[in-house]
């Protein structure tokens, strides 16, 4: 009789190896978990945020920043290496600006302060003092990646770098 390993036939089937599925399904025991618990409150008011949130980013937001992406793409020209130098820390600052918006907006600095008993004044500061600091960071990276590109070109002679010796 012969045995076979399930690993070649569940990739086949599933396109990933085995052992991404058992992962798969032992992260479903915590997010089981959290629901329950998310849910357990009002119900109705959570799955109709997150159906706005959904909704909100899918309409709005997903096209406002494809079309900031492109337009930074089409700015570019022929010169497209430093367009990751903007995306990355963009992407970053508008991440942290998305999770942290109602403490940078200061909607809601009476309930954070009275339920971690923090004050939630300067969130806004420090959100723009964070993002200058990976935009600047990016920018800095940028220049170094650049005069690192410009130092190889100007030893390449005729098309074929220096001969060693």
């Amino acid at each position: 009789m012969r045995y076979s390993r399930p690993g070649p036939r569940c990739a086949a089937v599933l396109g990933s190896p085995p052992r991404i599925l058992l992962l798969l399904l032992c992260s479903f025991a915590p997010c089981g978990y959290a629901g329950v618990r998310l849910l357990d409150g009002d119900w109705f008011l959570i799955a109709l945020w997150f159906v706005g949130a959904a909704v909100l980013h899918d309409l709005v937001l997903l096209p406002l920043y494809a079309a900031a992406d492109r337009a930074l793409v089409k700015s570019a020209g022929r010169r497209r290496e430093w367009v990751h130098h903007v995306r990355v820390p963009a992407a970053l600052s508008g991440l942290l600006l998305l999770v942290w918006f109602p403490l940078i907006t200061g909607r809601v600095s009476k309930r954070y302060a009275g339920a971690a008993g923090l004050s939630a004044d300067g969130y806004a500061a420090r959100w723009l003092i964070l993002t200058a600091v990976l935009f600047g960071g990016s920018a800095v990276l940028f220049a170094v990646r650049s005069r690192g590109r410009r130092r190889r070109r100007e030893h390449v002679v005729d098309g074929r770098p220096p001969a060693d010796g």
